[in-house]
C-alpha cells in the first residue's frame, strides 16, 4: 500500500483527486492539507509515501514545502497545478510529474505508475534532487556554496562565520552557528537555519570540509547536524540512531557514521 497525501487550498480540488484515487487498490489517502503549514505537519505525523502537492497556495507555497522537508521525510511528488508554460517545461526537463487541473485520468495513471517505482533509498535520493533542482530552477534562487561562503567568510578565519544567501536583489546572512541541520540530495543541499530553508548547490562532503567540526557532526551520508541542537537520541534494532532536534525534527544517524555518538552524546 502506498499512503498518500493531498495537499491543495481548494476543497473541492481535495475531494475531487480522493474520488479519482479510489479506484487505485494500493493507494491509501492518509490525509488531506489546506495550506503547506498543514502539509509538513501531516508529513512528521502520517509519513507518507507519496503527495500531491498544489504549488500556487497562499502563504507557504508548495516550493516552501519541499524545501522544508528534510531528507527522511521526503515521499515522492506529484505536482497538482494550473502552472504555466515555462514552469511545465521545467518540470519535463527534470523528469517530475505533474498533473494539470482538470486532472487526466491517463495522465494521472502514469504518475502513479512511476510513482511506485520510487521505493529504494537511491531513487528517493535521485527524484529529492530533482525536486530541489526545480526549486532553484522557478524560485530563481540558485546558488553555488563556494559564492555563499566566499561573500561571507572573513578574513583570517579558519571556518566560515557566516553564509550569505541572495534572495532576489537582498542578501542575508545567516550565522553559521544558526544552522540546525543540512541535508543533501545530489547536487544541492538545504541548510535549515533561524527557521528557514535555504537551497544551495554543492556536496556534502565539501561543506563538511569547510564546517567547524567542533560543532558539526556528519550524520548520514546525506545530512550534518549541529551538534548543540541535538536534545536526545534513541537507539534502533538495526544499529541505527534517530537523533530529535527541537521539538518537531528526527534525523537518523547511520551505522556508517556511528562512531561520531560520543561527539553528539556529550551535548545532551
Amino acid at each position: 500500500m502506498l499512503k498518500a497525501l493531498i495537499v491543495d487550498d481548494e476543497e473541492l480540488a481535495r475531494r475531487g483527486l480522493e474520488i479519482r484515487l479510489e479506484k487505485y487498490a494500493d493507494i491509501e489517502v492518509c490525509g488531506q492539507s489546506a495550506n503547506g503549514r498543514e502539509a509538513l505537519l501531516a508529513v512528521r505525523e502520517q509519513s507518507p509515501d507519496l503527495m500531491f502537492l498544489d504549488i500556487q497556495m497562499p502563504g507557504m507555497d508548495g516550493f516552501d514545502v519541499l524545501r522544508r522537508l528534510s531528507g527522511s521525510e521526503m515521499p515522492a511528488i506529484i505536482f497538482v497545478t494550473a502552472y504555466d508554460e515555462f514552469a511545465l517545461r521545467a518540470f519535463d526537463a527534470n523528469a517530475l510529474d505533474y498533473l494539470l487541473k482538470p486532472i487526466n485520468d491517463d495522465r494521472l495513471m502514469e504518475a502513479i505508475e512511476r510513482a511506485r517505482k520510487i521505493s529504494d533509498e537511491k531513487l528517493a535520493n535521485e527524484h529529492r534532487g530533482k525536486l530541489l533542482k526545480l526549486v532553484c530552477e522557478l524560485t530563481g534562487r540558485e546558488l553555488t556554496l563556494e559564492a555563499a561562503l566566499a561573500e561571507a567568510t572573513e578574513d583570517g578565519q579558519s571556518f566560515p562565520e557566516r553564509i550569505a544567501i541572495r534572495d532576489g536583489a537582498e542578501t542575508a546572512c545567516v550565522e553559521v552557528t544558526a544552522i540546525d541541520w543540512v541535508d543533501a540530495a545530489g547536487d544541492y543541499m538545504c541548510v535549515h537555519a533561524n527557521g528557514d530553508t535555504y537551497v544551495l548547490r554543492g556536496t556534502m562532503k565539501h561543506l563538511e570540509e569547510l564546517l567547524n567540526p567542533e560543532i558539526f557532526v556528519r550524520v548520514h551520508r546525506s545530512a550534518i547536524v549541529n551538534r548543540n541542537r541535538v536534545t536526545s537520541m534513541r537507539a534502533h534494532r538495526n544499529g541505527e540512531y534517530f537523533l530529535t532536534l527541537g521539538s518537531d525534527t528526527e534525523l537518523k544517524l547511520s551505522r556508517k557514521y556511528k562512531g561520531n555518538l560520543e561527539r553528539l552524546a556529550d551535548r545532551i
